[in-house]
């Protein structure tokens, strides 16, 4: 009866023939043998177990502590690996989050100059080299509610007046005939000087006030601090930069505000300001703006010694138009006035002007432009300005990075200075004898640049002027003038 127990039993754990069979000698000790096995299976695996543990325990010692021991398991180790890595990549994210945003330019420009037609004792020469060096930082700033706020930082340096310095003393209107020279104002040509160019906070407010941003279609932008005042008023797409562009300042800017010296900017260029802008985008496609702003001008208004005694005035209406087939273009009119403008024989004086600037695409790589300015109140050597041009890309000879620009400015010489006697501004009395005049007519401006891409930082332009009837002289020499310009920018 106990051997069928067992029989059964061990035909139930498969370690015996099925029920009924009558178990051999053999049988039996193929039976121990097989259980003896299984009790040797179960004691290692008793080991394996207590070893797991033991390393479970060693690991779980280990990730407790921030340390890193030679003793620990090689688990423990790659653990801590992977966690610094996912550390490490928490903090690189965070960074990047608070740089989101930030834009920073850099630029190196050197131009080598050449002049024929100057007279031979001309101060400096007639061949200048210079070089100019911009860095700009503009900042978001965490929103205030649904304002968006920025700061903008721009550094400048630089050595060489270029040309300029002798085209002033002809006594010609366009007398920048290099508008990337720089040096820093009261310093020796020894001395290349960094110093803070433009410095203002600006805040842009979505319209209607309080009301749901993303449904705003319109925006109250103030600026205010040391600025560039052609960042703001008097822009132009194909002639605006004289890094890239055309270099003669009557073309980066309009003459009567530059050449003229109506903006009344410090002497290197910038001046304090406040300006106040209305956007409006309900039509995203063509929007419009109107910008008022007060600038500190002259000797002293200009570098915060008495800013606000002499301000100038500027407003402008500009308006962004898609014309033949759907091309951009921009149309600015604008005017100022300056309770202190400073005529042509030193006097003080109100003066008051008027300006245009266009910019028009006409074609795939074909962008016209042409700006106006006319002194309505005062008296400047030139009292009215129109210049014109265009700029093609290079794509259409297989060039599509490449730029060739070619412009022309007509400067009018004003009444009052053209009744004035014979200029004198040189020692030399043949020299004077050869460039005394008495103003008539207008002095006309001509300019051919190629701009070559060697790669997307890196430019060369080959650049040409010519001035004729200079200062309104039409019997003074033509004067030209030859460019190489290098420009690298990040």
């Amino acid at each position: 009866m106990r051997l069928a127990k067992l029989t059964a039993a061990l035909v139930v754990a498969g370690l015996a023939l099925p029920a009924f069979a009558a178990p051999d000698a053999s049988t039996l000790q193929k039976l121990v043998e097989r259980m003896e096995k299984l009790e040797a299976r179960n004691a290692e695996l008793e080991k394996q177990v207590k070893v797991l543990k033991g390393e479970s325990e060693e690991i779980a010692k280990g990730l407790d502590s921030p340390r890193l021991s030679q003793y620990e398991p090689e688990l423990t180790v790659r653990l801590k690996a992977v966690e610094k890595d996912a550390l490490e990549m928490k903090k690189a994210a965070k960074i990047a989050e608070g740089l989101e945003g930030i834009k920073v330019g850099a630029s190196l420009a050197t131009v080598g100059q050449h002049a024929y037609g100057l007279p031979k004792d001309v101060d400096n020469g007639s061949s200048q080299l210079n070089y100019r060096a911009d860095v700009s930082v503009e900042l978001p700033l965490k929103p205030v509610g649904d304002i968006d706020h920025k700061l903008f930082a721009h550094l400048r340096m630089g050595q060489g007046l270029g040309l300029n310095a002798a085209f002033t003393n002809l006594g010609h209107f366009a007398s920048a005939p290099n508008a990337l020279a720089f040096r820093a104002s009261g310093l020796d040509p020894d001395s290349s000087v960094t110093i803070l160019g433009q410095a203002w906070y600006q805040a842009a407010i979505p319209l209607p006030f309080l009301g749901f941003k993303p449904y705003s279609r319109e925006t109250l932008e103030v600026t205010f601090g040391k600025m560039d005042i052609f960042g703001f008023f008097d822009q132009n797409a194909a002639a605006g930069d004289e890094a890239k562009q055309f270099m003669n300042s009557v073309f980066v800017h309009n003459p009567l505000l530059d050449a003229g010296g109506e903006v009344g900017v410090d002497a290197n260029g910038f001046q304090p300001g406040f300006i106040t802008s209305y956007l409006n985008y309900v039509d995203k496609a063509q929007p419009w703006r109107l910008s008022v702003g007060l600038f500190g001008t002259g000797e002293r208004g200009a570098n915060y010694q008495r800013s606000l005694s002499s301000p100038l005035l500027m407003v402008q209406a500009e308006k962004q138009l898609k014309l033949f087939g759907g091309l951009t273009g921009n149309y600015r009119v604008y005017g100022w006035n300056r309770s202190q403008g400073v005529d042509h024989d030193g006097t003080l004086a109100k003066h008051t002007g008027l300006g245009a600037s266009i910019d028009q695409r006409v074609g795939d790589g074909i962008r016209l432009f042409a700006r106006y300015g006319k002194l309505v109140k005062g008296e400047l050597p030139f009292n009215q300005a129109v210049t014109a041009g265009a700029e093609f890309s290079g794509s259409y000879w297989g060039r599509g990075a490449d730029a060739l620009g070619i412009a022309g400015a007509w400067l009018q010489s004003g009444k009052a200075y053209r009744g004035t006697t014979a200029n004198a501004w040189l020692d030399d009395a043949q020299t004077q004898l050869a460039y005394s005049f008495m103003p008539q007519g207008a002095e006309q401006v001509a300019e051919l640049y190629y701009r070559y891409r060697l790669s997307p930082q890196f430019e060369l332009s080959p650049d040409f002027q010519m001035i004729a009837n200079g200062g309104g002289n039409a019997d003074a020499r033509s004067v030209k003038v030859f460019a190489l310009r290098a420009n690298i920018a990040y």
